[in-house]
Parts: C-alpha cells; sequence; structure tokens
C-alpha cells in the first residue's frame, strides 16, 4: 500500500541563489581586518591628496588612448595616439597650446585639441594604420582592435560618439563596452570612470599589485572578480579617488621591484611588510 506523501515531502523547495564572493570577501575583510579599507584611503590621502574629478578626454578618445595603453607604456601609447591625429586630422584639427593628461596616467599627456577622424581611421588600409602606431607597441595587434571598435560603434549607433554611455546604468554601460572585441572590463571602466565619474573601479596592473599587497583583494584572486570586489569595498563616491591614489601609489612608491615600504603610509597595515599585519 503506497503512502500519501508528507506535507514537507511535497513542498517544493527552493533553491538558494549562489553567494557572492565578491560579497562574501568584503563581509570578510570588514570581520577580520577591521577598518582596512578606510586605513588604506587616509594613509593615500596624506600620500597623494584627495583628487578631484573632472573630463579629460571626449570617451572615444579615452577607449582608443586606453587600447593603444595596453601591454606598452603610457608614453608610447601617447605617442601613437598624436600620431593618429597627425595622420588623420579632423576638420577642426588645430591643436591647443599644453598636453593634456589625467590623474594616474603615467606619461607626459596627449596634445590638446580635437581627436582624430575616426571615420579615417575606421576605413584606413589595416597596414597604414598599423604603421601609424607602431611607437605605441602590438600595432598589428591594436589596430585590428581599434577599427572593430569604432565599426561596432558606428553600426550600432551612427557615429562615433560613447556620450550615451553616460546615460545608463553603470553595469549596463560595461555589458555595452564589453560586448565590443578586444575590450574588457578594466577598459570600460576606465573609459566610464574618467569620462562620466561612473563609479567604477578600474584595476590595472598597479592597482592589482597594490590591492594584493596590502590584502584588500586575495593574492590570487581572478581579475574580474577583484573589479567586483571594489564595488563591495567602496563607496560609489569613493571609486574614483580609490583608483587614482592606488594606481598613483603603484607608480611612485609601492613598484613592482623594490617598493619603497620605508616611506609608505599604508605599511603598519600592508601584509606584503608584514604577513601578519592586523
Amino acid at each position: 500500500m503506497r503512502t500519501a506523501p508528507s506535507r514537507r515531502s511535497a513542498v517544493v523547495r527552493r533553491k538558494r541563489k549562489p553567494a557572492d564572493p565578491a560579497l562574501a570577501w568584503a563581509r570578510r575583510l570588514a570581520r577580520y581586518r577591521p577598518g582596512l579599507v578606510d586605513d588604506t584611503r587616509a594613509a593615500m590621502r596624506a600620500m597623494y591628496g584627495t583628487p578631484t574629478w573632472r573630463r579629460v578626454h571626449d570617451p572615444t578618445s579615452e577607449l582608443v588612448l586606453t587600447i593603444l595603453s595596453q601591454n606598452s607604456a603610457d608614453i608610447n601609447a601617447e605617442k601613437a595616439f598624436d600620431a593618429l591625429r597627425a595622420h588623420f586630422p579632423s576638420v577642426s584639427a588645430a591643436l591647443e597650446a599644453s598636453r593634456v593628461n589625467r590623474p594616474g596616467w603615467g606619461g607626459t599627456g596627449i596634445e590638446g585639441g580635437a581627436p582624430p577622424d575616426w571615420s579615417a581611421v575606421e576605413n584606413a588600409p589595416i597596414e597604414e594604420l598599423i604603421d601609424v602606431i607602431r611607437p605605441g607597441g602590438l600595432a598589428p595587434q591594436k589596430a585590428p582592435r581599434i577599427q572593430a571598435s569604432l565599426r561596432a560603434l558606428r553600426e550600432a549607433r551612427g557615429d562615433y560618439s560613447l556620450e550615451f554611455l553616460g546615460e545608463l546604468p553603470p553595469m549596463e554601460a560595461v555589458a555595452w563596452l564589453t560586448a565590443i572585441g578586444g575590450i574588457g572590463r578594466k577598459t570600460a571602466s576606465v573609459v566610464l570612470l574618467f569620462c562620466f565619474g561612473t563609479p567604477l573601479m578600474p584595476v590595472d596592473r598597479h592597482v592589482e599589485r597594490v590591492a594584493k599587497r596590502i590584502g584588500l583583494v586575495p593574492p590570487k584572486v581572478d581579475l574580474l572578480l577583484a573589479h567586483d570586489m571594489f564595488l563591495h569595498l567602496l563607496e560609489p563616491d569613493q571609486m574614483y579617488e580609490g583608483h587614482v591614489n592606488l594606481i598613483t601609489h603603484g607608480r611612485q612608491t609601492c613598484h613592482a621591484r623594490k617598493p619603497a615600504c620605508h616611506r609608505c603610509a599604508v605599511a603598519p597595515r600592508c601584509r606584503y611588510v608584514d604577513p601578519k599585519a592586523p
């Protein structure tokens, strides 16, 4: 004789929502190393001040400049961008006397003035474009990436403007940019943070190195997950300051080789200096 199923077994149990590893890390850090984020921010402010957001480049120029800087020194990316402007001048290509630069950038700045003629850049023979941006390094990889980005933008929007991204929620804007081949989370976050003040935290090699040494993120964390972790570690209005000061710290103090720990204000709480730092 078959017995009726119990009331409990008849209830369809809801599946638990998978844990958010980024949120879990933020909670763990707050529990076992309380105040670490605030202490790090305060130490960085003492060393480098509090940066104030302002737009320096238009978003399409920022995107192309960031592509040119991938796996290359910033100063070489600047040379390549200036070469683009000279070789593919736009109608209003008069240059300003001064060079412009944004906080956290490692070069000397690019020439002020109008951006290149993006249509001419997109439609140039690939070998010609490679030759123009060769000073930036890895030109055979970056030239097709730049043209593909410009083409995707024109086909989706009818022009080369990325201004519409400032009206989208942060992660929608990230998704739109990263849908373009060759545009990753860091590049998308750089464009959105510096052009619109979107509360995102780009994690480049300097930010990654500093954050792992201090212990803000785990030592073997995937970079994509590190981006998400910072969204839980910092408040929206702290993202710009956090990125600029961490990258500045990586360039000026926490070098890849021979970091200047003796003059680092974060040293008392840094796990690189003391593996048991609180």
